[in-house]
């Protein structure tokens, strides 16, 4: 009975307060690590901050798969392109968040540029679309996201990142409903013996502020462990991470107290 209960509850909560409606992050190896992702490079910074995107050297990208609560109606699917360039970095990213008659769209095109030696920077304009069983047509609206990453020193790396400040929102008949801006702060250490320590807050103008913590350890070469935790509420998370080659495969699992595990999946590469 909890499934069908918990999927009733979140849909109607989602058609009635758009609660539904957030930037829903991607990425096996940032669920793992709690999503505090906001100071790292990778295929996936597509969703957490474009500015990591200008260190990366190489053609990468990725899919992804999530189910929220391992509720089917709730399945989360991502792809992200990475592309560098002369002038910069540009990035492409699809989510779809919902199944059957719900469902959330989100497209979004980056750039990303290093201004110093160790300050990176990016702006990616975004398209979201929402459609409810109660509307034929889907209802949408255009916004941006900008971030920054900062090197500190060789290990230490500093990341910000603002979505969606203008607090777009898609037109009801009740007036707009407007999606929360959402603001993240945080960094990571790169220790010399296979030791991430990473940590991240996150603020939107609806919730109080969310901290975020993850490790990652790497045994041996090509394989990676990760451990996290965040709240309130309180969750915990888990994965594992090995590459072969250029392609990289991650497994990672989040643990809601009372809504249960939420599975994910992604494959990603680098040529």
């Amino acid at each position: 009975m909890k499934k069908p209960f918990l999927t009733v509850l979140i849909f109607f909560a989602g058609t009635f307060k758009l609660i539904a409606a957030e930037n829903h992050p991607a990425g096996a190896r940032a669920l793992s690590l709690s999503n505090a992702f906001v100071s790292v490079s990778d295929a996936w910074s597509t969703f957490h901050n474009q500015a990591g995107l200008a260190r990366l050297e190489s053609f990468s990208g990725g899919v992804f798969y999530e189910s929220r609560f391992m509720v089917d109606e709730l399945s989360h699917t991502a792809g992200s392109l990475v592309i560098p360039a002369s002038a910069g970095t540009f990035g492409a990213s699809f989510s779809q968040f919902g199944k059957g008659t719900f469902k959330e769209h989100k497209v979004g095109l980056a750039f990303a540029k290093m201004l110093t030696k160790k300050i990176s920077a990016a702006v990616q304009l975004e398209y979201l679309s929402y459609r409810f069983p109660e509307n034929e047509r889907a209802a949408g609206f255009a916004t941006f996201g900008a971030g920054i990453v900062y090197a500190a020193t060789d290990g230490l790396f500093l990341g910000a990142h603002v979505f969606n400040p203008i607090q777009g929102g898609i037109k009801t008949p009740e007036g707009v409903q407007k999606m929360p801006a959402v603001f993240r702060i945080g960094g990571h250490y790169q220790f010399p013996k296979m030791v991430l320590l990473i940590f991240e807050t996150e603020k939107n103008f609806e919730n109080p502020i969310l901290f975020k913590s993850g490790l990652e350890f790497s045994p041996v070469k090509n394989l990676a462990l990760r451990f996290g935790v965040s709240g309130k509420p309180v969750a915990y998370t888990a994965g594992i991470g090995f590459q072969t080659g250029k392609i990289t495969t991650d497994i990672g699992f989040s643990y809601h107290g009372n809504l249960g595990l939420t599975p994910s999946v992604s494959i990603q590469f680098n040529l």
